[in-house]
């Protein structure tokens, strides 16, 4: 417990003269102007110019967009923090003064708050260099909520172009009263996989569907059988969301179409249940196309989005450990694994550590108001992550930046 003790006591003392005004201003003005996966050319600058600012070695369009920058201070291990950029197309609503300046896009997953974290994490860190040795590397990244950044950074060596790290590290903000540092050692967040569907039918009139075959009906009756995959299907024991999030079809409403299209997503914590699910799909798809007598087989498309999350316990537990000191041992708890899915994961070499851990952020005025008597249900009645009305409070600044400070120096001090 003497490491720990120590990393929460140099945290405090490096991070002492942390005002939330500056990262306010800086989060403000990222929240106004949100810009979408691989288009976070603004958001990227600003990081860039906050790294080469504190001394960091900075490269500019990793991936596209992504930002990494390297500060090197002596012997050491070499860390990574991570900060994903991108915005989501939602149209705000929180009616916040600061509110988004892009119609139809906003930050309703709390990236600029993930950039604001990782750019005052990083000033910190540079100004106390003297208190560590290693390497910091920050990774701006790119695409986190189309599944592409991750990938991308990789595929322009992001591994080989900058020194490998030893961990890796990340956070995000989540819904909760404000105040608290959820952690989960080993799984801590889903896999993901995007389906698409399309079915062929015989389009025509509308007044003579006999001379047709309807591919809306037969659309209409796979949806309805899709529901029955995880609950007929999937032992209760496993945790598995099967959504059909888009159905297309038609285009008039006297023409019958001659297709139509689904988009299903996979939400799977266990692979031999993945496998299991889009078997299930594939099969009830082709068997009611099969029996509607569809002039074509239908197209089943699986995309793979993201993997399991999977912290490692150990370090997972030095990190939790800091934190119950920093912000008290009532702070830190075990969230469970979500169904949620992110590419934080892939950013990490094979067999490196990484850690993972979220930080709650509604404001207890919004949390008191919100209907249900423990923290379970009012957690289901507040606006979450992807909500044009998810409004973090601004009180997580600061701790949000030592949250990152203190991890990072876990391994480097």
């Amino acid at each position: 417990m003497s490491e720990p003790t120590a990393v929460a006591r140099l945290t405090q003392e490096i991070t002492a003269d942390l005002r939330p005004a500056p990262l306010e201003d800086f989060y403000q003005d990222l929240h106004r102007h949100p810009e979408l996966a691989f288009q976070e050319h603004r958001t990227a600058a600003k990081l860039a110019s906050r790294l080469r600012a504190a001394g960091y070695a900075v490269t500019e369009g990793v991936g596209g967009t992504g930002v990494v920058g390297v500060l090197a201070h002596g012997d050491g291990p070499t860390v990574w923090l991570r900060g994903d950029m991108d915005a989501l197309p939602v149209r705000e609503a929180t009616g916040l003064e600061y509110a988004s300046t892009v119609d139809g896009v906003m930050h309703a997953c709390g990236h600029d708050l993930h950039v604001t974290w990782l750019a005052g994490a990083a000033d910190t860190l540079a100004a106390a260099r003297g208190a560590w040795s290693g390497t910091l590397v920050v990774v701006g990244q790119p695409a986190e909520e189309s599944g592409g950044g991750a990938v991308a950074m990789v595929a322009d060596g992001l591994h080989t172009r900058f020194p490998p790290p030893d961990v890796v590290l990340g956070q995000h903000v989540a819904p909760g009263l404000a105040g608290f540092y959820p952690h989960t050692p080993g799984l801590t967040m889903s896999a993901s996989d995007d389906i698409d569907v399309v079915v062929h039918g015989v389009g025509g009139h509308g007044s003579r569907p006999e001379s047709t075959t309807d591919p809306v009906v037969t659309a209409a009756y796979i949806v309805t059988r899709l529901q029955t995959v995880v609950s007929r299907e999937v032992a209760a024991a496993h945790s598995v969301v099967l959504t059909v999030g888009q159905f297309h079809a038609g285009t008039k409403h006297n023409i019958i179409p001659a297709e139509a299209r689904l988009s299903l997503n996979l939400r799977t914590q266990d692979a031999h249940v993945r496998d299991r699910v889009i078997g299930a799909v594939r099969r009830i798809v082709t068997g009611e196309c099969r029996t509607a007598g569809c002039p074509a087989p239908p197209e089943v498309t699986v995309r793979s989005g993201y993997p399991n999350t999977v912290n490692d316990a150990v370090l997972d537990g030095e990190i939790a450990g800091v934190h119950r000191e920093l912000f008290g041992a009532d702070t830190v708890f075990d969230f469970g694994p979500a169904m949620g899915s992110e590419d934080f994961s892939l950013l990490a070499p094979e067999g490196v550590p990484y850690d993972y851990w979220y930080v709650t952020s509604t404001p207890p005025t919004v949390w008191g108001a919100a209907p249900g008597t423990d923290r379970a249900e009012k957690f289901g009645n507040v606006p979450g992550n992807h909500s044009p009305l998810f409004a973090p409070d601004p009180s997580v600044l600061v701790p949000g930046v030592r949250t990152l400070v203190s991890a990072a120096l876990s391994r480097l001090a």
